[in-house]
This record gives C-alpha cells, sequence and structure tokens, in this order.
C-alpha cells in the first residue's frame, strides 16, 4: 500500500478509536451543591447528615426575636426556628430528631467543612457568600431598615441622602453594613458591631443616631427592646432582585439539593407564608427611604 494511503487509514483508525474512547470515558462526578438530588438521597430520614440519624442545624447565640423566642431555638418559636423544624419534618426528622449548635454569624458562612447539617440567621444569599457555602433557595424576602431615637435628627429623615452626615451602625458582615456603605456612603466612617446587641446598647446609649438592621427585627427592636426608638423607613431593593435568607450549608454538602426541594415545597403549600403572618406579623409597612 503507498505510504500516503497507509498514512491516511492510520489517522482514520486513530480517530475512530479515540472517539470510542472518549464515548465510553466515565464522565467528572459532580459534587455538594451542584449533584442533582434522587430519591434515594433525600429519603426520609435517610440524608448523609453530619451524625447518622440526627439533623444539626447551626444558629447564633443570642438568638433574637423575632426570629427565635425566649433565646431558645430548640423550642420550636419563632420564625426561624419553625422553619428549622418545617424543613427537618420535609427531610423525614421529627422535632427530637434535630441537633442545635451554637454557629457565631460570621462564621456560618466562611470558608473550611461545617460542623452543622444546615444553619439558619438571617443569612442573605450573596454571589460573594457562595464562593465559600451552598445555600438552599430563599425562604425570606427581606428589606433593610433604619431605626433611630425618636429625639434623634436621623429620626427625621425621609430620604437617603438626609442619611448622609448622621452617625451609622450595623453589624459586622451583614447586608445591613453593606447597605451602609454602598447605599447610604456616610460622610462619617460607620460603627461596626459583633453583635446586634452591641448596635442596639449604642442607639440607646446616643452613641449612634441610628442603625440598620433587617425590617422584621427592626420592628422588634422599637417594639420591645428601645421603646424611644422608631422605625425611621426601609430601603429600596438595589440588586434588582428580592434579598432573601437562605440556610446555609457546607460549600460540598449533599444535602444542599434535598433542602432546597424542601424549602421550595413549603414555599408552594403555602407553609412559609403561614409562618410569616404567624411569627412576623408585626413587622407591618415601613416608608421607603429613596
Amino acid at each position: 500500500m503507498p505510504y500516503a494511503h497507509r498514512a491516511a487509514r492510520l489517522a482514520v483508525c486513530s480517530a475512530v478509536v479515540l472517539a470510542a474512547a472518549s464515548a465510553c470515558a466515565p464522565e467528572p462526578e459532580e459534587k455538594g451543591a451542584d449533584k442533582p438530588a434522587t430519591a434515594a438521597s433525600c429519603a426520609p430520614g435517610k440524608a448523609a447528615t453530619v451524625t447518622a440519624g440526627k439533623l444539626t442545624v447551626g444558629t447564633d447565640k443570642p438568638a433574637y426575636a423575632p426570629w427565635f423566642e425566649d433565646d431558645d431555638p430548640a423550642n420550636g418559636k419563632g420564625f426561624e426556628s419553625a422553619v428549622a423544624y418545617a424543613v427537618a419534618k420535609r427531610l423525614g426528622y421529627g422535632a427530637e430528631h434535630v441537633v442545635w449548635q451554637t454557629v457565631p454569624f460570621n462564621s456560618s458562612f466562611a470558608p473550611g467543612a461545617k460542623k452543622f447539617d444546615f444553619d439558619i440567621n438571617q443569612v442573605s444569599i450573596s454571589a460573594a457568600r457562595k464562593k465559600a457555602v451552598a445555600f438552599s433557595s430563599g425562604y425570606y424576602d427581606v428589606r433593610q431598615a433604619v431605626v433611630a431615637l425618636k429625639s434623634s435628627r436621623a429620626a427625621k429623615a425621609r430620604t437617603v441622602a438626609d442619611l448622609k452626615d448622621v452617625k451609622l451602625g450595623a453589624q459586622v458582615g451583614t447586608t445591613s453594613l453593606d447597605y451602609v456603605n454602598d447605599v447610604v456612603k456616610p460622610s462619617q466612617k460607620p460603627a461596626v458591631y459583633q453583635k446586634n446587641d452591641f448596635a442596639k446598647s449604642a442607639l440607646r446609649n446616643g452613641q449612634v443616631d441610628a442603625i440598620v438592621v433587617d425590617l422584621p427585627t427592626a420592628f422588634y427592636i422599637t417594639g420591645a427592646e428601645v421603646t424611644d426608638a422608631e422605625v425611621v423607613g426601609q430601603f429600596e431593593n438595589t440588586a434588582g432582585s428580592p434579598e432573601q435568607f437562605g440556610l446555609v450549608l457546607d460549600k460540598e454538602s449533599a444535602l444542599t439539593s434535598c433542602v432546597t426541594g424542601a424549602v421550595d415545597a413549603l414555599r408552594k403549600d403555602g407553609t412559609l407564608a403561614s409562618l410569616e403572618k404567624k411569627w412576623l406579623s408585626d413587622a407591618v409597612d415601613a416608608p421607603v427611604l429613596k
């Protein structure tokens, strides 16, 4: 056979072999949040949890109202406690099989392996946080709000511009602080606190003119904790889609799809709306700061 013909035949044969090898080669296995849920992986009570037969749920301490009541996440009272138990039930875990773990707010979405199955602690879903952890779908649409003492000049604010020259405070690592820095852009550096308790104390003592928190927390603060304060207003959504709280999971968690399925089911059947009405009904509307 002439050399040119032999070369052509070898090239064709090589291509066929490579194509066959490619067709038979195993696809890379997807991990964590990218791996679709299956009936087996999400079977009630059979998920791959941190502790077999248990569902470990993280949240911070103190556990604030109206998200929790009496600083006791395990009592099922408060919006987030109730949501956690509703998700657990969907996953096949009764209340007696739910174990609560104390997890500081910023630690919940920091890089690194997690010792909880999911964390629930008013953690907003964001692209930046998704680099370190996985999220369920959103279980609550939230707005950020401004709380000020009634005697403060901040109480007279009607627009975002009215807040530029007042002393503002917020908890570190929160979207509340992001709104202060990115939306208000105050002339004074904002006061930053490790916990909302410290921010509330600073407000009460006049160390700041106003603090920024999520809207339900704002109404709880003014109704039960700092009664000489008022909700000045809420910020418009700036992202084009609602800011949402999501359940936090380990970046590689095999539970993410199962937990998202549970949250979606609770939204679809009206459970989330019912729990919101029961536990967050006092968080009525507030003026929008333009």
